[in-house]
């Protein structure tokens, strides 16, 4: 699933007239990235989300064949869920049983996810939660075992408790990537709009939602202006 519903609000003005999925980075939208992205792994289909010029997106995957993919589209236009409502509603689009990748769209990054995919299937996981060590306002943290443990937000100080052991456990920062087993959808209570990691610190007292640390040469976060900019030149270079 690629989550591709935000509005984007940090990349104005470049989505003043067109969803952050179409921003262009390098002279393609972020969509673009993240299908080719998932492609390369052999993904056998995908969800995307839409709210925000929900029309522009539905035109460019008409324009592009859908990439030659199975490609499902999970409609928020009447209301933006966040991740964890947005994962909820498109419950039915998904392979039944499959497990799930989930890919944030303005994100960019070399690593091989086909690691990620084999780590998740050797730890048995319900989810694996793709993390970097970086410096980040608000932090995840897991334990000695990859557990996670909690979450912290820096600049309020405000934190959220999913094991006794957070404070002995290292703060890591997420990198908008996580593969989740199918069951997953069996355990979600909650209704509305709602926060994937609110869902994920309150299963973690119970599942395994473990770290896969990930160290590979590039990640990007370009849902500002000058990310944009920064991730134009190291791909230029």
């Amino acid at each position: 699933m690629i989550f591709a519903a935000g509005l984007g609000t940090r990349l104005k003005p470049y989505t003043n007239s067109k969803p952050k999925a179409l921003v262009e980075l390098a002279g393609k939208p972020l969509l673009e990235h993240a299908i080719v992205k998932l492609k390369e792994v052999g993904v056998d289909r995908i969800v995307i989300n839409v709210h925000h010029f929900a029309d522009l997106i539905e035109e460019f995957l008409r324009e592009k064949h859908n990439f030659g993919l199975d490609i499902r589209i999970s409609d928020e236009r009447e209301e933006l869920l966040d991740t964890g409502g947005g994962l909820k509603k498109a419950c039915d689009l998904f392979i039944p049983h499959a497990p799930v990748l989930i890919y944030n769209v303005d994100v960019l990054t070399s690593m091989n996810l086909m690691d990620l995919l084999a780590y998740h299937k050797k730890s048995a996981a319900l989810v694996s939660m793709v993390m970097r060590k970086r410096e980040s306002s608000r932090y995840l943290y897991f334990n000695q075992e990859n557990q996670l443990t909690g979450w912290k937000n820096c600049k309020t100080g405000e934190s959220k408790l999913a094991r006794q052991d957070m404070n002995q456990s290292e703060p890591m920062a997420f990198s908008g990537i996580h593969l989740m087993d199918y069951r997953l959808f069996s355990l979600i209570a909650e209704e509305g709009k709602f926060s994937i990691i609110d869902l994920y610190l309150r299963l973690a007292k119970s599942e395994k939602i473990l770290a896969y640390t990930d160290d590979s040469e590039m990640w990007f976060d370009l849902g500002k202006p000058e990310q944009l900019l920064k991730a134009e030149e190291v791909i230029k270079n």
